[in-house]
């Protein structure tokens, strides 16, 4: 039986052509008025996932 993606993990990461696991940097949804300039601009850049929890994302994401 093939294995199923899972779709909330399918939308929130991508995969570089690297094979590194991109995911949007958090805390930048709302609430970003009262925080500094500085703090907004270094959310701007995707973040990357750390090589502990790279077996559980290739778990959730087994055809990427």
């Amino acid at each position: 039986m093939k294995q199923k993606t899972k779709q909330a993990a399918k939308k929130r990461f991508n995969f570089s052509s690297t094979g590194k696991v991109k995911h949007r940097t958090i805390g930048q949804a709302h609430f970003n008025s009262r925080a500094k300039g500085s703090e907004t601009r270094r959310k701007h850049h995707d973040g990357l996932v750390a090589p502990a929890d790279m077996g559980r994302i290739e778990q959730l994401l087994p055809y990427n």
